[in-house]
C-alpha cells in the first residue's frame, strides 16, 4: 500500500511540474514578443517604455515556481545564467541608447535558505552617478551595470557568496571585463567583496578595459580553479593609460581560488581541456627521409618537459632591447665573419660571387 501510495505521489508532482512548464512555456512566448517589439523600438522614449511592459511581464514569470528551471531559451537577446549550486539565476539584459552608450537591467532570482522560497530581487543601473571603475562595495541600487555570463559560488565563512565575470560594452572606443562578487545582506543585493588580492593591493572588484577593436578573453576553469584571462598592454608604450588602446598581448595571468579568496598569478599558462581522442601526425624518420604516419593522444604537451619531443627546451621571449648571452654572441660573430659586405658602388642585380685571382670584377654603371 505504502508502495502505491509513493507512485501515485510522484505521478501527481510530475503531473504538477508538466502543467507549470506548460504555463512557462505560455508566458514563455508573450515575452518573445515583447521582447521583440523593445529590439524593434527606434527612440529612447519608446524603448523605455516597451521595455517597461517586458519588465513587468518576465517579473510575474520569474516568480513563478520552477523558473529557476525553466530555460527560457527562446529569449535568446538577454542572458538567463545559473549558478551551479541552483541557488542563484540572473536575468540580465541591455538596451542601446540613441547615443550608443548603455542601459543595462538585471533581476535576480535567488533561493532563500531561511524562508525557504525563491526571492526576486533587482540591480538598478545608477553608472550616471558613478565612477566609471567604481572600487567600494554597492547597493543594488547604485549598480555600475554590466552583463554577467559566468557566476561562481564561493563558501566565505557561513555565508555563500558569488563571483561573477561580466562585460560592459563602455564607449564607442573601448569595452570592458570584469570580476565582481555578488552577496545579500537579507534579500538585499550587494556587490563588492575585498577577495582579490595583488602583489600590491587588496580589491573588491576588477575592471579591464580594452580596445573595442580587440577581443579579451576572461573565463573560468573550475579543474584548476583559476580564473584565467589576456594580459593587456598598450599597442605601443606612448598609449601607456590610454586603455582603449589596450589589447591582448599574446600573455595570459590568472586569479587562483584559494579558500575563500582570489590570488593573482601572473604569466602563466593557458592549455586546452583533457582529451580522449587520438589524432594522427606525420614525422620524418630520421634513417630513411620519408614521412611515416603515428598515432598519438591528443593531448598538451609542456615544452619544459625534458622527455618531450623538443628536448626540453625552454622558449625565452626576447627584445630588441634582451641583453645577448654569451652562446648567441658567440653565433653572431661567426655569422658575422662569413658574411660580406655590400657597397652601393658594387651593387649587382646578381648574385654575388667572391672574384678569381687575376680578374677585375665587373661593375654595374653609375
Amino acid at each position: 500500500m505504502k508502495t502505491l501510495f509513493l507512485i501515485l505521489g510522484l505521478f501527481l508532482m510530475s503531473d504538477l511540474i508538466a502543467q507549470e512548464d506548460s504555463l512557462l512555456k505560455a508566458r514563455e512566448g508573450k515575452l518573445v514578443i515583447l521582447l521583440n517589439d523593445l529590439r524593434l523600438a527606434t527612440k529612447n522614449s519608446e524603448k523605455e517604455t516597451k521595455n517597461k511592459l517586458f519588465k513587468e511581464y518576465l517579473l510575474e514569470t520569474i516568480k513563478m515556481k520552477n523558473a529557476i528551471n525553466f530555460s527560457f531559451s527562446k529569449l535568446n537577446t538577454i542572458g538567463t545564467v545559473s549558478s551551479d549550486d541552483k541557488k542563484i539565476r540572473l536575468f540580465n539584459w541591455n538596451i542601446e541608447q540613441d547615443d550608443q552608450s548603455q542601459k543595462y537591467y538585471c533581476y535576480i532570482l535567488r533561493y532563500d535558505d531561511r524562508k525557504k522560497e525563491f526571492l526576486v530581487s533587482e540591480l538598478i543601473d545608477n553608472s550616471f552617478l558613478l565612477p566609471s571603475k567604481p572600487d567600494g562595495i554597492l547597493d543594488g541600487k547604485d549598480w555600475y551595470g554590466a552583463l554577467y555570463y559566468k557566476i561562481i559560488p564561493i563558501t566565505k565563512g557561513s555565508k555563500q557568496i558569488y563571483t561573477l565575470l561580466g562585460l560592459d560594452a563602455n564607449t564607442t572606443m573601448s569595452n570592458i571585463k570584469l570580476i565582481d562578487v555578488l552577496s545579500f545582506t537579507g534579500n538585499v543585493p550587494k556587490l563588492g567583496s575585498p577577495i582579490f588580492k595583488t602583489k600590491t593591493e587588496t580589491l573588491k572588484r576588477v575592471f579591464f578595459e580594452h580596445s573595442e577593436k580587440a577581443y579579451m578573453s576572461l573565463k573560468y576553469e573550475d579543474n584548476y580553479k583559476r580564473i584565467i584571462y589576456d594580459h593587456l598592454s598598450p599597442e605601443t608604450p606612448s598609449m601607456t593609460g590610454f586603455y582603449s588602446y589596450y589589447v591582448p598581448d599574446f600573455s595570459y595571468d590568472a586569479f587562483i581560488l584559494v579558500k575563500d579568496k582570489w590570488i593573482l598569478q601572473e604569466e602563466v599558462v593557458g592549455v586546452n581541456g583533457k582529451s580522449n581522442e587520438k589524432i594522427n601526425v606525420l614525422v620524418q624518420n630520421k634513417k630513411t627521409g620519408k614521412l611515416e604516419e603515428f598515432e598519438i593522444k591528443d593531448k598538451w604537451i609542456d615544452p619544459t618537459d625534458s622527455k618531450a619531443a623538443a628536448g626540453g627546451n625552454v622558449h625565452v621571449a626576447r627584445t630588441p632591447e634582451s641583453p645577448v648571452d654569451e652562446k648567441d654572441e658567440k653565433e653572431l660573430k661567426s655569422k658575422t665573419k662569413k658574411t660580406k659586405e655590400y657597397k652601393p658602388d658594387t651593387y649587382s642585380a646578381y648574385p654575388y660571387s667572391e672574384p678569381k685571382k687575376g680578374r677585375k670584377r665587373n661593375r654595374v654603371a653609375k
